[in-house]
């Protein structure tokens, strides 16, 4: 009997497969991942979060459908952010689907799936990355309440992991031979106030930088009010902790800050930037921003353009809003048409585009520890301690020497483009 796991979505939905994976493994099922060959049963974890992202779920449902109609799989089982907020809808428009779960039904899904839940086996998993890093999930939920965001009502409340058992999974994975550890939640910064009544964060990377083994240690989705400024000096003073700060700031105008419900205001930001630069000199700081939020004129989406000129952000991301239902900007009249949306989103691409060639150029003839990823012939792949896989810049290299995939090498770099260094090892 084979199963077929379908991974759409984020890392923490990533992390959420490779979990559900071991459990079946552990019953002698044999899995694969996001497989192009039909197989008996076909596992769905699916995406929620923004139009696209369901769009993109449905029609792979849909697909899977397809191909049970003509008799290629037998069982069809979904589950994730898509399910958990539209069970009852889906159920009758897609019968063909055999069940139907949320993000919190792991043991349910395993029992239908004709396998044992064992619950010893949570810190282990089957990697669906290649074996040199691995998504270190440390929390579920948010309790945020950014107005334009589903995830607390898909997920439900922050809910941290405990310290020990953080640590736990994470020396197996270095043990099963992982050199990245990227540590995910909804919000990082949040970590510990559930359980430990307050931020533990930077305890938590102290402990992961001193006792996981790890050489790289990667935080992945920080949130800007009231981040920990002790963690910058403890990322100085740990060589194995990238110099990388992944912080959605979603914009800069005070009105649109106040009506997305992010907790800080334009001067607050500015001055977050100012403290990362001051205590992290160095560090490639990653941002996203929502442009068509209901009420973003031309003059408060100038004032971002500007905000992205100035700042000279390292990596950047735009999103064009998307209404979701029942979170609190829903009720917002959705007034800027979608065309207005796309030219803005474009607008910041291009001013980013020239940003990100200028400081690539700067970094010819620099010498750069580089983590190879991959070979895509003539090239391997590889990345700096800046660069988070799949969203962030690559180093290409040509070699006349064989290079190992996972491992480390002094390269220099010798030319550039927008969102790729080209390099040599040295």
């Amino acid at each position: 009997m084979m199963h077929n796991i379908i991974t759409l979505g984020c890392s923490k939905n990533t992390v959420d497969s490779e979990v559900l994976m071991k459990q079946l493994q552990a019953s002698g099922i044999d899995v694969v991942h996001d497989s192009n060959e039909p197989t008996e049963t076909v596992i769905i974890n699916t995406c929620g979060f923004i139009a696209d992202a369901k769009e993109e779920s449905v029609d792979t449902i849909l697909n899977s459908v397809a191909l049970k109609n003509v008799g290629k799989i037998k069982k069809i089982i979904v589950f994730g952010c898509l399910s958990e907020r539209y069970a009852e809808t889906l159920k009758k428009e897609i019968p063909e689907v055999d069940l139907w779960y949320g993000v919190h039904d792991l043991e349910n899904i395993v029992a239908a799936a004709q396998a044992t839940f064992k619950p010893e086996l949570l810190t282990d998993r089957v990697l669906t990355t290649p074996s040199h890093y691995a998504y270190v999930k440390i929390a579920e939920g948010c309790n945020r309440r950014c107005s334009f965001c589903a995830i607390p009502l898909i997920r439900g409340k922050h809910l941290s992991k405990p310290v020990e058992t953080i640590l736990e999974e994470s020396k197996r994975l270095v043990n099963n031979g992982v050199k990245e550890l990227i540590l995910i939640s909804q919000d990082l910064t949040y970590y510990g106030i559930d359980l430990y009544g307050k931020q533990r964060l930077t305890e938590l990377v102290d402990l992961l930088s001193e006792q996981s083994g790890a050489e790289w240690i990667r935080l992945h989705y920080t949130f800007p009010s009231g981040f920990p400024l002790p963690l910058l000096d403890l990322m100085r003073e740990r060589t194995n902790i990238c110099n990388y700060i992944d912080i959605p700031l979603q914009h800069i105008n005070d009105k649109i800050l106040k009506e997305m419900q992010r907790g800080i205001g334009t001067a607050g930001t500015i001055a977050l930037l100012e403290e990362f630069r001051k205590r992290l000199p160095g560090a490639a700081i990653r941002t996203t921003f929502i442009v068509g939020f209901p009420g973003e004129t031309e003059k408060a989406f100038m004032e971002l353009a500007d905000f992205v000129k100035s700042s000279q952000f390292d990596r950047m991301g735009v999103f064009t809003y998307s209404p979701e239902e029942q979170t609190a900007a829903f009720k917002k009249k959705d007034s800027i048409p979608q065309k207005v949306k796309n030219e803005r989103a474009e607008y910041l691409m291009a001013l980013q585009q020239e940003i990100s060639l200028e400081k690539n150029r700067k970094k010819i003839g620099t010498t750069q520890k580089v983590l190879i990823d991959d070979l895509e012939t003539p090239y391997y792949v590889g990345r700096t301690e800046y660069d988070s896989p799949e969203v962030d810049n690559t180093v290409l290299i040509k070699s006349s020497q064989p290079l190992s995939i996972g491992d480390f090498y002094t390269a220099k770099i010798v030319d550039a483009d927008l969102y790729d260094l080209m390099a040599e090892v040295v």
